[in-house]
């Protein structure tokens, strides 16, 4: 399993917290939802950390099962017409995207 995230590090723009939200769950995760071989999306805000950087706005997560699944989404059109709508989220943000992919595991919970 493979997992592509999204880091938004910096914050986002005074005053615009309310619209920034609304755009990505109005806008975005419907088409994030979209990507072909996604198995799960995460919009994840931070809450606390033990550091103070990096300050991050927002992290996505999205599950795939294979790194060809994330080539094929990252192609697809939908990907393409969430970048173009991620535009308007940019100007509500200052700071800086990147993006990793991670490889995972998942383990059974003990005692359950």
């Amino acid at each position: 399993m493979f997992i592509r995230c999204a880091f938004f590090r910096g914050r986002v723009k005074p005053g615009m917290e309310e619209a920034f939200d609304r755009h990505v769950h109005d806008r975005l995760v419907p088409l994030w939802t979209r990507f072909p071989g996604v198995l799960e999306v995460r919009v994840l805000r931070q809450i606390e950390s033990d550091v103070s950087d990096p300050e991050l706005a927002m992290v996505l997560s999205t599950r795939y099962a294979s790194r060809e699944d994330i080539a094929h989404a990252l192609d697809s059109p939908v990907r393409y017409e969430s970048r173009e709508v991620s535009r308007h989220l940019f100007e509500m943000f200052d700071g800086t995207v990147f993006h990793t992919v991670f490889s995972a595991e998942e383990f059974p919970l003990a005692n359950r």
